[in-house]
This record gives structure tokens, sequence and C-alpha cells, in this order.
């Protein structure tokens, strides 16, 4: 059991202690019950965007019972996303479709807890009742630094990892994807191309956010084009880049959901904006000026004929 279990995690080196000692165990149960019933990863996935809207409407409710409700199904959202991921090692089912919908899953949930945060406070009494725009204004800008701080996080952990496993076919560079992307038709394939465009777009977002990654991608492979990188190299890249794992872990779900809670319970679910604005701005700040640094410094040892 333990050693099936294992199997199920990406890799101790980008796992988090709260999932390893909650969202991990309980993923692993859904995905055992799942696999028993034949269900699939992607059925998973849905069942979760679904729970997380429920949950995002139960935020909107000036109630602390209801809240407390909407906290369960959140978490019972996340064992979900945690489940599907675990499922589909489990069972060797990988598909692209479920890799963009598992990313697209907590991107969703937040947009229904947004959309439930900015009604209350119209709905309310104060500042965001006689001025309605403010609020759903001060929420898309949060959004829009969420959304950059939530792929910059899940980039890194895939570069860490494809230097750990030697090789992941997640880490997909946009003009691959656009290749994709342009052999399908709006006609007849609309709901795959509608998806993949977002995660063009999502592509793109993380590539523009890290220039000398991006270089260091090209230059190992103009080197290695048949990607053995060695291991020497491999080794000296997740040397460095493994003490930045626990600050994309910040910038991932379990301390958002630990901000949001908090200020449900006071009863102040605005202050959530605040803390994306300030604390997660400032910890993906510093996360990417420390890698874009590593991988400068390794950039020039390719150069410099050292790699």
């Amino acid at each position: 059991m333990k050693k099936s279990y294992r199997k199920t995690l990406k890799s101790p080196d980008t796992e988090e202690w709260i999932d390893l000692l909650f969202y991990r165990p309980v993923g692993y149960m859904w995905a055992c019950l799942a696999k028993m019933l034949g269900i699939t990863p992607n059925a998973i996935t849905i069942a979760s965007i679904v729970l997380g809207v429920a949950a995002g409407v139960a935020f909107y409710f000036p109630d602390i019972r209801i809240n407390i409700i909407g906290m369960v199904l959140l978490v019972w959202a996340d064992s979900f996303d945690s489940a599907d991921g675990q499922l589909a090692r489990m069972t060797q089912q990988y598909s692209h479709l479920g890799r963009i919908l598992d990313g697209m899953a907590g991107d969703i949930w937040f947009i229904a807890i947004y959309a439930a945060i900015c009604l209350r406070e119209n709905a309310a009494t104060g500042i965001f009742a006689a001025y309605p725009l403010l609020i759903w204004g001060i929420a898309a800008f949060t959004g829009f630094f969420h959304a950059r701080q939530a792929s910059i996080a899940d980039y890194y952990r895939q570069f860490h990892l494809y230097f750990l496993r030697g090789g992941n076919d997640e880490l997909e560079t946009a003009s691959e994807l656009k290749i994709r992307y342009d052999i399908l038709s709006w006609k007849y394939d609309f709901l795959r191309k509608a998806i993949l465009w977002f995660y063009l777009s999502y592509t793109r977002s993380q590539e523009a956010q890290t220039p000398y990654m991006q270089q260091l991608r090209r230059e190992l492979k103009l080197r290695f084009p048949d990607g053995n990188i060695p291991q020497s190299f491999r080794d000296a890249f997740r040397t460095k880049s493994l003490p930045l794992m626990k600050y994309t872990n910040i910038l991932t779900f379990n301390w958002r959901a630990i901000a949001l809670f908090a200020a449900l319970l006071i009863q102040m679910p605005v202050l959530y904006f605040a803390f994306e604005l300030t604390v997660l701005n400032i910890v993906k700040a510093y996360l990417v000026y420390r890698h874009e640094r590593i991988c400068r410094m390794f950039v020039r040892e390719l150069e410099n004929g050292n790699g």
C-alpha cells in the first residue's frame, strides 16, 4: 500500500507538507475508489470544479455557518484535484486535455469565489455598496496578479521536475502548443480548440515572465537536441532550484485557502484581496528574481563551454 501510494506522488522535492499530511493521503483514497468504480481522472477534475464553484456560492452569504460549509466544499474540491493526478499516475490515464482541465480547475474555483466576495460586498452596507463597481475593479486587478502568481509557481515546479526526471512532457512550449492549436478546427473541434487557446495564453504568460529561463531552455535544446542533458548538469540545477520550491508552495492553493478562511471567519472576506496583492506579490517577485538569476548563471556556464 505504501509503495503504491508513493508512486502517485510527483516528487518529494515539490510536495508541500500540508499536501503530504492531508491532501495526498485523502486524494489517494479517492483515487483508489475511483479506480475500483472505473471513474476517469477527467471526471474527477470536473467534479472538483463543481465543488469549487459551490464553495464560492456559499461564501456569498454573510452567515458563518454557510461559510464553513463552503470551506468544507473547497477542501473537498482540492482533495479531488489531488486525486485526479494521483489516479492518472496510478492507471497511466494521461491526456493532454486532462492536464489542461486540471490546470484550469483552480482558476474556475477562484473566479466563483471572487464573484461571491464582490456580490457580498455590494449587498452589504459600506463603500462597496455605495460604489459597486469599485470592488469588481479590485477583484479584476487581484485576479490578474493571482493568475500570474499561480502560473509562475506551477512553471517553476515543472521546470524543477524536468531536471529531476531528465524530461517532462508537461513542460511544453508556446510554439509547440501553437502548432497543435492551428491543426484544430473551430467548426469541428470547438471545445478542444477553445480550451487549448486558454492554455496557449497561459503558457505564453509564463514564458513572458521568465526571459532567462527561456534562454536556458533554448541553449539546452541547441546543445542536447535529443533531451539527454548530462546528469551532472541536472544535479547542479536541482541543487540550486530546490530551495525555491518552498516559495512556489506558498503561491499555490493551501496558503491561499488559509488566508481566505481566516478572512471569512472574521467576516471580512475582502481582506483576502489585500493578502494576494501584498504578501503573495512580494513572494512571487522574490521567486522570479532568484530563479532568473539561477537560469542566467547556467546560461553563462553553457556559453563558456562548462555544460
